[in-house]
């Protein structure tokens, strides 16, 4: 008879355990999708998932956990929609090239995700990299690192000498001849095959260079790099596969191409047309303005020995564009998405963004919207990312004061919960068993 009576007292405990819940008591709550703030919240998390959210403080049995937010301002987790997880700017960035394994890389790459999540985002789109990304994508995923929800491009697809060659600037003897497999393409066929390899990596996304780059080591940083024929071939294949594409761009010709040929989302965009700018607003294409890596690759290149000389003059003719640019996009109504190249700019400070573009004429609460509802629209995850809301993750953060007040706040977030896990209280980092 004792075996039953134990089984039953096993499943009743554990039945308690599975059912615990956590109850954050939230001072103020932002509605993100309808930019508004609504005081006297308690948002009701089961796993890593919302389960209710309700007016006033409540809280559950003696079982259950409760978080007391109530001088805090709360709201959804952010969406960075570009970031380069792998690495960060730094003067040896070129020689690393050289001297580090992928292992280094793998290593280096996950200081930096800690650093992101701390900050506030629960999830990126990483836009490049060697596929250590992809690697520590799936680590992040099973829990052995800490770090944002990744979705990445693995290696970034550009043309023969085009931003993204990764054998740029290297002597003759190591340049070898990339293809598609290394994410180098030259033809229709080429593009599409290189599509298919990124699935078959293990990619999420669609990233190339449609254009010239700043920190490429190349002359040129805003000239058009592929055939609207390998444009086309890209897109078409990338749909087959339900692959958001997304495309580097500063020059205005190449943003322009691949507009036209259906590119998602133009990245940087620094030295588009209103011409172009009209275009994005006709197909409905994404700005992501990065203005954090604009005014960071124009601060690095005043740093003598910082960047080798052929990309020093770039820095400096095209950084101190992007806020500027973004302004005018803004104002003509062209759709907007959130995002860093934090990477180029520093990890961690990725919510210094929110202030660039508030400078530049966006209200903070729209701000908001676009680092939140909309990436996860974009990423097909509309259903339970970007909002605080009934069967979303509990991707939640807090600051000390109302973004409205001081949009600086978003600099300093005081907590952070992903899927559930608290990984920052009170500003300060929890440790996770």
């Amino acid at each position: 008879m004792r075996t039953p009576l134990l089984l039953l007292m096993f499943a009743f405990f554990a039945t308690q355990l599975q059912a615990q819940k956590t109850y954050l008591h939230c001072g103020q709550l932002i509605d993100v999708a309808k930019e508004k703030t609504y005081s006297e919240r308690t948002v009701v998390i089961e796993g890593a998932k919302i389960v209710e959210v309700l007016n006033g403080y409540v809280s559950g049995t003696d079982l259950d956990r409760v978080i007391d937010l109530k001088n805090q301002v709360v709201m959804p987790g952010f969406i960075d929609m570009h970031v380069h997880i792998e690495h960060e700017s730094n003067p040896k960035t070129y020689m690393n090239r050289f001297t580090n394994n992928p292992a280094d890389d793998a290593f280096e790459s996950t200081i930096y995700a800690k650093r992101t999540l701390l900050a506030g985002f629960t999830s990126v789109r990483d836009l490049g990299g060697s596929g250590v990304n992809i690697a520590l994508r799936k680590a992040i995923a099973k829990g052995y690192v800490v770090g944002p929800r990744i979705f990445t491009a693995g290696k970034s697809i550009a043309t023969t000498g085009g931003h993204a060659d990764p054998t740029n600037g290297v002597r003759a003897d190591l340049m070898g001849d990339p293809g598609p497999k290394e994410g180098v393409v030259n033809s229709p066929e080429d593009a599409r095959k290189a599509v298919r390899q990124r699935y078959k990596d293990g990619s999420d996304v669609i990233k190339i260079t449609a254009t010239g780059g700043v920190l490429s080591m190349a002359k040129n940083g805003q000239n058009p790099q592929f055939t609207m024929e390998e444009l086309k071939s890209i897109v078409a294949t990338a749909k087959d596969y339900n692959m958001l594409t997304a495309a580097h761009a500063h020059g205005d010709a190449g943003a322009r191409r691949a507009v036209l040929a259906g590119i998602k989302t133009i990245e940087h965009g620094t030295l588009i047309s209103e011409e172009t700018m009209k275009l994005m607003k006709e197909h409905n294409t994404y700005l992501v303005p990065t203005i954090s890596a604009g005014n960071a690759a124009y601060e690095n290149a005043k740093i003598p020995g910082y960047f080798p000389e052929i990309i020093v003059p770039k820095a400096l003719e095209i950084g101190p564009k992007s806020q500027s640019n973004f302004a005018k996009a803004y104002k003509l109504g062209v759709p907007i998405v959130f995002g860093t190249d934090a990477g180029v700019s520093p990890h961690g400070a990725n919510a210094k963004e929110f202030r660039f573009m508030h400078e530049a004429g966006m209200p903070v609460m729209e701000a908001l919207y676009v680092a939140t509802v909309v990436p996860a629209m974009l990423l097909d995850r509309a259903d339970d990312l970007g909002q605080i809301k009934k069967g979303y993750f509990a991707d939640i953060v807090a600051v000390d004061v109302h973004p409205n007040d001081d949009v600086s706040s978003l600099e300093d977030v005081s907590f952070v919960m992903k899927e559930g896990v608290i990984y920052k209280q009170n500003h300060k980092e929890q440790i996770i068993d």
